[in-house]
């Protein structure tokens, strides 16, 4: 054969090996093949558990930062009303109230010597937008049950969570199951006061880590069911995600200073203009971003659900990694899975328009990593801020919580439960963006897992903490199933 020819024959050959050999390796990257056993129905009592979420929302257990603010009668209602609505718990379960509102239930189990479970729920909701409160379709604390979906304040955060927890415990106990480890009912009274420094949960945990317990395994609030259903992509499956960690909070002030004067003999550059040459380096010199092993394991496990093409794309993901790394870091959604977050959120001047500041001011809000601390933050403002006069001051912080495992017992029960539940749920570790009580529990526990088992839709999701916040009252009796079956599972040896 002529060597030209052969030249030209030769590349052409080693690509089209190339593209077959993906093409055979994207069609066998599939899900693993595991046999799930189907799952036992669960005697739920869907009528009790409604009634009772309707009117555990009709409670305005509402925190504030101000401490003052906070009507804790409406808490004290909150535990008269669990106190009447399950009695097998009234009667069987040991109850403190620490501080001044947040609930510790002791179940006691068989056996002293094996670490107790921990199911987590905070009692506290956000309060209703002043102004906002008759853009609701039904009133935000009445509870009204539409036959479709129960309305209102803690429907979805969390109110739905810690009622489905209690009606679980209390239906197990109606059946008799006594759980051969310990089991904690931890609900906090302030969670939704970020970077709580003395907060109901922290009290918890320091009161049980006086008491020598160390927790085998919790969980709090964070990834629900979301159905996802993409023509060319992936069809008629369930993102299940359970979060393994939580990113820290941070609000820093920056300020810079100047003579002032008054605005008549403006000089060419003042306070302010000082100001945004540091919010343009801030911007322009974001923290490195970084595929983390839970994002790899997240995309692996989507990736193999997907229909043929993406699978390409799935199955290659370690000789991937720059170009997936790049494209998450232009959306701000997915780059806030890879990097600490930088958001310049508030600023302050003069007190008047013709007075020149001498103090000039913004508030940046950082959401930092596993692995960064808020002392890695304020490096990186001195670092990457070329103006080295300025004034960094911290408002309020709390540090990203640590990874738990994906291969710990009470991660594979989860996981266990939830694809016998469905198999067409796809389980995956992620990042949990806000903040939750379960970090605080990190003393005395190391297997901290972040999953609130409620089916709903994105567009229902984005409702929390706004207006027309409610649930679909289809996920009721599954989330009640769901805490039956775990804490079985979980509580035995």
């Amino acid at each position: 054969m002529d060597k030209k020819k052969l030249k030209k024959i030769v590349p052409l050959a080693a690509v089209g090996s190339l593209a077959v050999a993906n093409a055979i390796k994207a069609a066998r990257f599939v899900p693993e093949k595991k046999e799930y056993e189907p799952i036992a129905e669960e005697n739920v009592n869907l009528e009790r558990a409604m009634n009772n979420l309707s009117k555990a929302i009709s409670i305005p257990t509402i925190s504030y930062p101000e401490k003052e603010k906070v009507d804790f009668s409406q808490f004290e209602k909150f535990h008269d009303f669990l106190d009447e609505a399950f009695p097998l718990i009234h009667k069987t379960l040991h109850k403190e109230i620490v501080q001044e509102a947040s609930l510790m239930y002791l179940w006691k189990g068989k056996r002293s010597d094996l670490d107790p479970i921990a199911m987590l729920a905070h009692q506290d909701v956000v309060p209703v937008s002043k102004g906002t409160e008759d853009d609701w379709t039904h009133p935000a604390f009445s509870g009204f049950n539409d036959g479709e979906f129960i309305w209102g304040r803690g429907a979805l955060d969390m109110k739905n969570h810690l009622m489905g927890v209690m009606e679980a415990v209390e239906t197990l106990l109606e059946e008799g199951f006594q759980p051969e480890r310990d089991v904690y009912l931890l609900f906090g009274q302030d969670e939704e006061v970020v970077a709580n420094e003395c907060g109901g949960a922290k009290s918890m945990m320091l009161l049980l880590k006086e008491r020598g317990i160390h927790l085998d395994c919790i969980v709090d609030e964070g990834g629900a069911i979301l159905p996802i259903n993409v023509p060319g992509l992936i069809k008629d499956k369930n993102l299940v995600g359970i979060g393994i960690a939580e990113k820290g909070y941070c609000d820093y002030e920056i300020s810079v200073f100047d003579k002032g004067g008054h605005s008549s003999q403006a000089p060419k550059h003042n306070a302010l203009g000082a100001l945004a040459d540091v919010i343009k380096d801030l911007e322009a010199h974001q923290f490195k971003a970084e595929l983390m092993p839970f994002i790899i394991e997240m995309f692996t496990n989507v990736g193999r659900s997907c229909e043929y093409p993406a699978r390409l794309v799935a199955c290659n993901l370690n000789y991937l990694k720059p170009l997936i790394k790049e494209i998450m870091k232009q959306i701000p959604p997915a780059a806030s899975l890879i990097r600490t977050t930088t958001g310049v959120t508030m600023a302050q001047g003069s007190p008047a328009a013709n007075v020149l500041p001498q103090k000039a001011s913004i508030t940046v809000n950082f959401r930092p990593m596993p692995g960064v601390s808020v002392k890695d933050v304020e490096d990186h403002i001195r670092k990457v801020v070329r103006n080295k006069d300025i004034e960094i001051k911290v408002l309020k912080a709390k540090e990203a919580s640590k990874f738990s495992p994906t291969d710990s017992r009470a991660f594979n029960i989860m996981r266990d439960i939830i694809m016998r539940e469905d198999n067409n749920n796809i389980v995956a570790p992620y990042l949990v963006m806000g903040g939750t009580d379960a970090c605080n529990y990190e003393p005395i526990c190391e297997n901290i897992y972040r999953y609130a088992p409620y089916k709903v839709s994105v567009e229902l999701l984005l409702t929390t903490h706004g207006t027309n916040e409610r649930i679909p009252v289809s996920a009721i009796g599954p989330g009640v199933a769901f805490f039956k079956r775990y804490i079985r599972a979980a509580s035995a040896e």
